[in-house]
């Protein structure tokens, strides 16, 4: 009778090799790509996307307050119902149609 020894039966990663990598090398230049900036605030409408995340509407809250008050624009505010769920298309759409500057964020 013959038996398989260890190395037959595991698959060829496993068989105790240990693989270290280096985080040694060069780091590449991330293009930064963004929407362009709107130069003048006043007159627009801003919209607060609160994800639901614990503290995330008191911080839109306060920079909300502080770019309204400073500009004179108008505030909009749509929630997501959950944070561990991508916010749905309708109020996507519904807040892009609204505001011309969304502020959304996370906290905790």
């Amino acid at each position: 009778m013959t038996t398989l020894g260890l190395e037959a039966v595991r698959p060829a990663w496993d068989r105790g090799a240990v693989m270290i990598h280096t985080p040694e090398g060069g780091v590449g230049e991330i293009p930064a790509v963004g929407a362009a900036s709107i130069q003048v605030l006043a007159g627009k409408k801003i919209g607060l996307l609160d994800n639901r995340k614990p503290n995330a509407d008191i911080v839109l809250e306060h920079v909300a307050e502080r770019l309204a008050t400073r500009t004179g624009t108008e505030v909009v505010r749509r929630d997501n119902k959950n944070a561990a769920i991508p916010c749905e298309d309708q109020v996507l759409e519904s807040i892009a149609k609204e505001v011309e500057i969304v502020l959304t964020g996370t906290a905790d």
